[in-house]
């Protein structure tokens, strides 16, 4: 790692370091309110994020796998041609990744209905937001590695198989193992929404005057 690498992690640690102690020494440490920024952000930015995080992370986990084992299956074919055909199970098993993060998506797509805005702001809408958002971010960042690691492990059982044709079935079954992760990840995505309801308009108790009443945050 060169200098680039630590100038790229301490520059951003020091501008957030000196516009720390310029909002504190000026009076103006409120602005790092996150009791107020959780409550005055709409439910459905959480969830619209989860379902990006979600469908985004695992087509990136899904294209970066096919990046890495795609020039070893290319590479290796060409000194022995055989490896070709059956080493696309690796591209199987990262496109798998992501079709893990587009079926979750659908289902969390299914939580976003349209509610009016005066009635969003509810203890349950909340509660649906938050898990779409971290369900996402859970099932995105699995498939995301799930598809680094099946990656790398075909990129060397095409390697392996073209230097000997009797490593192919251990190195795959390494690679079967890896792509199973994501399979959890999907697996943690459908426990952490089970008990989310759909977004459902609240009771004129959650109406802006309400919430006014009972939050400092709201104006």
């Amino acid at each position: 790692m060169g200098y680039s690498y630590y100038y790229s992690l301490s520059f951003p640690s020091f501008v957030a370091i000196v516009v720390a102690l310029y909002l504190l020494f000026t009076n103006s440490g409120e602005v790092f309110n996150v009791g107020r920024f959780l409550e005055e952000t709409s439910p459905f930015v959480w969830g619209g994020l989860g379902v990006g995080l979600c469908i985004g992370l695992s087509v990136l986990g899904a294209a970066w796998g096919i990046f890495l084992t795609g020039p070893s299956i290319l590479g290796g074919g060409v000194r022995a041609p055989r490896i070709s055909t059956k080493n696309l199970i690796s591209i199987i098993f990262c496109e798998v990744v992501a079709i893990y993060g587009v079926i979750m998506g659908i289902v969390y797509s299914a939580k976003l209905q349209s509610v009016p805005e005066a009635q969003l702001y509810t203890r349950n809408n909340f509660y649906t937001g938050y898990a779409l958002f971290f369900g996402g971010l859970t099932v995105g960042l699995c498939n995301l590695f799930c598809g680094l690691c099946v990656g790398i492990a075909g990129s060397s059982a095409a390697l392996a198989d073209a230097a000997d044709p009797s490593l192919f079935v251990k190195v795959l079954v390494i690679e079967v193992f890896g792509s199973v992760l994501g399979l959890f990840g999907l697996i943690v995505g459908l426990l952490m929404i089970g008990n989310a309801n759909e977004f459902a308009a609240g009771s004129p108790t959650s109406t802006p005057l309400a919430r006014a009443l009972t939050s400092s945050y709201v104006h």
